[in-house]
């Protein structure tokens, strides 16, 4: 898993003092949902999204390191990941999020082992 999963990108223009609670989130193809929470904590950084109808209102957590970037204008953050990776994505659930490394890095895998994406293991151009 990448040691920058659980934070923000500089180039994502993401800054701490921002409330994102509220946003719209968008995939690479589309709209899918808004951001229920999130965390700033440095090496803990996430967003929890609620996806709305279009998985049946699942919660999901996506470490900061999915977002490619922040528009504060439109008051919405792109993810670098699809719908289906995120639909396939374990559904968040707190008490484990609060008290389990093993959760995030199963998390964190999620999102890095699908090639093609920022992240994903033998993808080309990565650091």
């Amino acid at each position: 898993m990448s040691d920058n999963m659980w934070s923000y990108s500089p180039t994502a223009k993401f800054s701490a003092d921002t409330d994102l609670t509220g946003w719209k989130v968008e995939a690479t193809d589309g709209s899918i949902g808004r951001i229920d929470k999130h965390s700033g904590e440095v090496g803990s950084q996430y967003i929890v999204v609620e996806t709305g109808v279009w998985i049946f209102g699942k919660e999901v957590l996506l470490p900061a390191g999915t977002i490619t970037s922040v528009d504060t204008d439109a008051r919405t953050v792109h993810v670098g990941r699809t719908k289906e990776q995120i639909k396939n994505a374990p559904e968040f659930d707190t008490d484990r999020h609060l008290g389990s490394p093993d959760y995030h890095q199963r998390i964190g895998t999620h999102y890095t082992d699908h090639p093609g994406t920022p992240g994903a293991p033998g993808t080309p151009g990565l650091r």
